[in-house]
């Protein structure tokens, strides 16, 4: 037996093909002019690729069918995505809207916990699968009712049962689970997701549903390159791709001159208002961001030019307010750049020539002033107050073996 004697070989080579020809294109979309022509900044392009098609059959085939519902870690130190922050968890499970699904464990400990049950993507303008959809309705960690140690049980969809309950509608396609953490001693939720009323095995997948898998797993793999950093930086709300080392997003902008601006309902189903800076420096200079210690939750992470998190389980690229030191003049001052300046609050370019920082508000829609300023980084002591917070390479070193431990407790495989 050989190729032609199935009555399905041909439209299922054809799929692969196909898909094959898309991870081509995309890898000549790493070369695009946004990201620096360095080996280092080229290899991580690459090196994205490679852990979004590691996902891309989770996504397309291995999860998606909604009445055999798994949840699947799309982000984490082993693959970035979206601008993901690297002080978090993200989870998604696909859905629909006819079924009643149960979700039961433990809520954990992270200080935001939130499910969001998603709906349809906008005909135009979404960024990419599995981004896009529009928030329906969540609920937060605040409003789940646990057992003392935190056990719950939820359900989703059909009708309410019990006081933990997440409506859905008719063209429902996923939930969206963010755990965001401030302390590194906080512990992750544990999750678990069965359809109600689950009584039979799923079949094997078809021709067909492998055809349709390869499609939506080239377009996935070829559109993480494409829609990054062009689609978020095309509107210019989060990110003004021609302010360099600065927050100048319209957005931002916007949030400067309305200190109290109205609640977008859809970011609040998110949960987080967030600005974004690209950022470039030579390997002599230092940028300083500097804002006031407002009292919210706030979240910096610092991304590749495609918007992937870096090496947070081992590098100090992401800040959270419980372990930032604040200065004596109320302000907090974090300083990126490409060796450790012993300063405290240092954001560590991990050799990158250029990418994007991030910063979040968490349940909270302002958005602070954000001051930075480039400076060579033999004269930081010109911008950092002495008394300010600095560390021995001693400290430094407590401070990331902390960090790997507890980014180990979060993901432990």
């Amino acid at each position: 037996m050989a190729y032609g004697d199935g009555p399905d070989d041909e439209p299922l080579r054809a799929a692969w093909h196909a898909f094959c020809e898309q991870l081509r294109d995309a890898g000549d979309l790493v070369f695009k002019d946004v990201n620096p022509p360095t080996g280092l900044q080229r290899a991580n392009g690459f090196h994205y690729l490679t852990q979004n098609l590691a996902q891309a059959f989770d996504l397309a085939l291995e999860t998606k069918d909604t009445a055999y519902p798994l949840i699947h870690d799309f982000c984490g130190p082993k693959r970035a995505l979206g601008s993901d922050n690297g002080d978090a968890i993200y989870l998604q499970a696909w859905i629909d809207g006819q079924h009643t699904y149960r979700i039961y464990g433990n809520r954990g400990s992270a200080r935001f916990f939130n499910i969001t049950a998603q709906g349809k993507r906008p005909d135009a303008g979404a960024l990419h699968e599995p981004f896009g959809d529009t928030p329906q309705a969540n609920i937060l960690g605040s409003e789940l009712v646990t057992d003392q140690d935190g056990s719950f049980e939820l359900f989703i969809g059909g009708e309410q049962r019990g006081p933990n309950w997440l409506p859905t509608a008719p063209d429902s396609r996923k939930l969206f689970i963010r755990q965001f953490f401030d302390r590194f001693d906080e512990e992750p939720a544990e999750l678990h997701i069965e359809r109600v009323g689950m009584s039979e095995a799923p079949s094997p997948p078809s021709p067909q549903r492998l055809i349709e898998a390869m499609a939506w797993a080239g377009t996935f793999v070829h559109d993480v390159v494409d829609y990054w950093p062009d689609h978020l930086w095309g509107s210019g709300a989060l990110c003004n791709p021609d302010a360099v080392n600065r927050f100048d997003g319209s957005a931002y902008r916007r949030a400067q001159e309305e200190p109290d601006p109205p609640v977008n309902p859809e970011e609040l189903r998110r949960g987080r208002l967030l600005t974004q800076m690209r950022w470039g420096l030579q390997p002599d200079e230092a940028l300083v961001v500097t804002f006031d210690a407002i009292d919210s939750f706030w979240m910096f992470t610092n991304e590749g030019i495609f918007g992937n998190s870096m090496n947070y389980r081992y590098r100090t690229v992401t800040w959270t307010p419980s372990r930032a030191a604040v200065d004596a003049d109320g302000r907090i001052r974090l300083v990126l750049s490409h060796t450790d300046p012993g300063w405290h609050n240092w954001v560590d370019t991990s050799g990158f020539a250029a990418g994007v920082l991030t910063f979040r508000n968490v349940l909270d829609p302002r958005l602070p002033r954000l001051d930075t300023e480039v400076v060579a980084q033999d004269r930081l002591g010109e911008l950092l107050p002495a008394q300010g917070r600095f560390v021995t390479p001693e400290e430094r070193a407590d401070q990331l073996l902390e960090r790997s431990r507890a980014i180990g407790r979060r993901f432990p495989t």
